[in-house]
């Protein structure tokens, strides 16, 4: 993909480059070379979130598949399998497209495919990529009838997803939950290939509740993946188990490899650790971390975004340019982090009172008390978001930068 000045964030009369060309040109956030706002990323800190994950994952003993809806960047899902990711999560088959051609070669479809379209699309993304895994989720025999009606030419993969009361998909009983599997099993059109499931809507960020959740829901996967195993329902030499979201992958991690007949590849999907964010995660992480041992060292905010203070109209109050179209607002405001003043090219740290209390679309309300340092119009303003997914998918671009904001590459999304 090549950036132009018609890309939110590129500088306006720079030439068209490729990401690994932006390096060369020298540019600085806070010399003021890109117009703001800008959402960027921090280099050192995504370097060091990538490799925190995969150890983790390895001293866990079980592999990582993680969600590449967060950032759909083809540069980071690079990124994630350098690392040593087993392969990429999607939502969608066309979001599993584009993983395809960014060269993603085993992947999750962690959501029901119903749509003969859909079906049919993923059918031809594996006929014309030989090797290519992309297993989807099923919890009805309904789904199973709309698959056989096809007729495609080769079985498609399949993961049954165990689901809890109140929640999103998958199977609610185990009963529910092994008639499904015999009907698979049963079907010329699918291949039962291993058992999913989804806890991270229920973390609450209080030890006993979450270890006691994770426990009794992981109980319930592992007795269905051996009630399959014994009746022989799996039809793979490696059957998967996965789980995680990014609220309490830790102890999701640890109970990932059931005792089976066969090898059981235990994958782990979370995904927003990429570049974490100073908000919902960074509240529930800070649990994860203190059960580890971290010490500090744990995951690290990567994804910044930063507005310009255009106008201070009343004592203690001042807009800044960014608002919902161009960061994340949907599990919690954004929290001022850095402060530049206007002709600095240097960020320090944003006062403690300073807290921003609303958004529009294309403002941020900052506010402080009474008596506390004040930002002036031309000023820079960095902010930490809550909730990384939904800031990635409203920038087609993002620069990488160093420690002093120097750019030193580009990501770009296909949203």
């Amino acid at each position: 993909m090549q950036l132009t000045p018609a890309l939110k964030g590129y500088p306006h009369n720079a030439p068209p480059l490729t990401p690994a060309t932006i390096a060369a040109q020298g540019w600085n956030v806070l010399a003021g070379d890109l117009p703001l706002p800008l959402a960027l990323i921090r280099r050192g800190a995504l370097a060091h979130n990538l490799g925190w994950m995969q150890r983790h994952v390895a001293q866990a003993g079980v592999d990582l598949a993680p969600h590449g809806k967060t950032t759909m960047s083809p540069e980071l899902l690079a990124e994630q399998l350098r690392a040593g990711a087993w392969g990429i999560t999607f939502a969608t088959v066309w979001q599993l497209a584009q993983g395809v051609a960014a060269g993603v070669g085993r992947a999750l479809i962690a959501n029901q495919v119903v749509q003969a379209a859909d079906l049919r699309q993923l059918a031809q993304l594996r006929a014309a990529q030989p090797g290519l895994r992309a297993p989807f989720f099923v919890d009805a025999p309904e789904q199973v009838e709309l698959v056989e009606a096809l007729h495609l030419p080769e079985p498609l993969e399949v993961l049954m997803e165990l689901g809890l009361d109140g929640g999103r998909t998958g199977c609610r009983s185990a009963e529910q939950a092994l008639a499904l599997a015999q009907r698979i099993h049963a079907s010329p059109a699918l291949r039962l290939v291993g058992i999913a499931t989804y806890e991270g809507l229920w973390a609450k960020g209080d030890d006993a509740h979450d270890a006691a959740m994770v426990e009794q829901l992981m109980a319930r996967v592992h007795t269905l993946a051996q009630a399959c195993d014994a009746a022989g329902w799996f039809e793979t030499d490696e059957v998967l188990i996965t789980a995680g979201g990014s609220a309490v992958f830790d102890l999701v991690s640890r109970a990932l490899r059931p005792a089976l007949s066969r090898p059981v590849r235990g994958l782990l999907r979370s995904g927003c650790y990429l570049t974490h964010d100073d908000g919902f995660y960074r509240r529930l992480v800070q649990h994860v971390d203190q059960r580890l041992g971290c010490d500090g060292q744990g995951l690290r905010a990567a994804l910044e975004v930063w507005a310009v203070v255009q106008s201070c109209p009343e004592p203690g109050l001042a807009l800044l340019g960014v608002g919902k179209r161009d960061l994340s607002f949907d599990m919690g405001l954004p929290v001022p982090l850095k402060f530049s003043p206007a002709g600095s090219t240097q960020a320090q740290s944003a006062p403690a009172d300073w807290q921003i209390t609303a958004l529009n679309d294309q403002h941020a309300y900052l506010r402080w008390p009474p008596g506390a340092s004040a930002p002036r119009i031309g000023d820079r303003v960095g902010l930490g978001i809550s909730h990384p997914c939904t800031t990635f998918d409203k920038w087609r671009w993002m620069p990488l930068v160093d420690e002093g904001y120097t750019v030193t590459g580009a990501i770009t999304t296909r949203f």
